[in-house]
């Protein structure tokens, strides 16, 4: 059995990814991959958040190219088959596939997890070409030099989770640059090395101070234009998905997890969220509770200001312009704004694109609506605890409970919501009805009649009222209900059967006053 080359398991576990029923075709990526064999410039490390097809990417190339495999009637019906180098390298090489993720217990040291990898690594190689000499001396870039030079064999190394010690903060930091210089040992200039492609979820230049890996081109969420489109799914793949089932609608889909663009511009959802609603027919948030959000906003909450802000923005769908210039610092140094929001699109919890930062999809933004209850938000956590109150007093008219949450929240002092713009007075409104958002479908600017309402809220639960809210800084709330008349707002919610409220909320900027009114439409 080997572990690591040209590994039977490794390879058939792509075999039976392919036969899934939502399996979407990224073969075109071996092609690219392809035009990198034994050039200089073979080394390629592909970041991306998690569940954005990393591993399955990394275990087709494996069983594309080992040596021990016989995948072509596999490789025949996918796209790969139609490119001019396909046969070129079809298993036809020797494959080094490790994932860095296996730990052999619990609380081992360094030494034993690199240790295991050394040993079984060392077994493959041995079982191999029986005339290895091999002594504790050597190191493995020693071993393998010496199968190059004795049995002109070169290999192909394939590396997925090559950042897990560091992502979950394992063995000390002298341990883990030791770590980097195994890796820098046993892949920088040697001649055996014919591709080395690694993935991970952070940046090699998070960790890699001067020339450690720096033989590696890095593609992440902030600069990624060439392999983009092969990691999550594009917007004719997710329809052709759909279309495989007939209890989630496309436009669900998009809801729920769209929101990620290539540098091109195209939109990308996140795959395994697509892939579980398609298999559960329901749409949820299958982001689990990871450690990188709680250490995303531990700096959030702790260090920067300006960041607690820009989320507020964010969540109120405001998108933040800014230039971000990537995440180079390390986990424990993130103490600036750009830092923290590099992070945090490196994490997939932003979505980047044209110099413009938004939370994506409805999955992150109700963790974004979580992250924001919590105490150590200050100020804006008291804001949202009282949201449940607000759209109770707003079900039961009571404009004078509404004016006084509403000015509540105006007082506190958070610098997005001191009405410099007109977006301000609509974040406060998003903070104060966010607990609204599991109860009603919230539309903010939404085409309606001739023009664009501010608020539309929808009701999940057809016995409560639909209602439109505008917005009127240093006018009346007469003028705003005025408005949503003759704009013909209501348009919008014709096919709606139950209780409609048109409701205007204006703030009078000398006053430094809120007042709310309401009509039945």
């Amino acid at each position: 059995m080997a572990y690591f080359l040209n590994s039977d398991f490794k390879n058939n576990e792509f075999e039976l990814m392919s036969k899934d029923k939502y399996f979407v075709d990224k073969t075109h990526l071996i092609d690219e991959i392809n035009s990198l064999i034994g050039i200089k410039d073979r080394f390629v490390c592909i970041t991306r958040p998690r569940r954005f097809g990393k591993t399955v990417n990394a275990m087709m190339l494996a069983s594309y190219y080992s040596k021990n495999a016989n995948f072509k009637s596999l490789f025949d019906e996918l796209e790969i088959s139609k490119k001019a180098s396909y046969l070129n390298h079809l298993n036809k090489h020797n494959v080094i596939y490790v994932t860095l993720n296996e730990v052999p217990k619990a609380s081992c040291t360094y030494g034993e997890f690199i240790g295991r990898y050394i040993s079984l690594l060392s077994e493959d190689l041995k079982a191999c070409y029986p005339d290895l000499k091999l002594n504790e001396n050597l190191s493995m870039s020693d071993i393998f030099t010496q199968v190059y030079q004795k049995y002109s064999q070169s290999f192909i190394f394939i590396i997925d989770e090559w950042d897990y010690i560091f992502n979950n903060n394992l063995f000390s930091k002298e341990d883990r640059e030791n770590f980097l210089q195994f890796l820098k040992d046993l892949l920088k200039d040697r001649p055996y090395v014919e591709l080395a492609y690694m993935t991970g979820v952070l940046p090699i230049a998070k960790y890699s101070s001067g020339s450690a890996l720096n033989m590696f081109k890095e593609y992440n969420m902030l600069n990624d234009s060439k392999y983009d489109k092969y990691f999550g799914f594009t917007l004719p793949e997710v329809e052709s998905l759909c279309k495989k089932q007939n209890k989630v609608t496309f436009n669900e889909l998009k809801a729920w997890y769209d929101g990620y663009k290539t540098s091109s511009g195209l939109d990308v959802f996140n795959p395994r969220s697509v892939v579980y609603a398609l298999s559960d027919g329901v749409c949820q948030s299958y982001w689990t509770n990871t450690g990188p959000m709680d250490e995303i906003l531990y700096y959030i909450n702790s260090d920067v200001d300006a960041v607690k802000d820009d989320v507020v923005k964010m969540v109120s769908e405001v998108p933040l312009e800014i230039k971000l210039k990537g995440y180079g610092a390390e986990q424990k140094e993130l103490n600036n704004r750009n830092q923290i929001l590099s992070a945090m699109t490196i994490y997939g919890f932003l979505s980047y694109c044209n110099e413009e930062l938004r939370i994506p999809n409805k999955e992150l933004r109700i963790k974004f609506d979580d992250a924001l209850e919590d105490k150590s938000m200050g100020s804006v956590s008291e804001i949202v605890m009282k949201s449940n109150e607000m759209l109770l007093a707003t079900i039961r008219k009571d404009t004078e409970t509404m004016e006084k949450l509403i000015q509540e929240a105006h007082d506190i002092n958070i610098p997005v919501i001191k009405y410099n713009d007109e977006n301000s007075l609509a974040c406060i409104i998003t903070l104060v009805y966010l607990s609204a958002r599991s109860k009603y479908r919230i539309v903010r600017e939404m085409p309606a009649g001739i023009g664009f309402a501010d608020f539309i809220f929808y009701p999940n639960d057809k016995s409560k009222p639909a209602f439109i809210i505008e917005l009127k800084k240093d006018s009346t709330p007469d003028e705003a209900l005025k408005q949503i008349q003759e704009k013909r707002y209501a348009l919008a919610l014709k096919d709606y059967t139950g209780q409609k409220l048109a409701i205007g909320i204006a703030y009078d900027s000398k006053l430094k006053k809120h007042s709310v009114k309401i009509e039945d439409i």
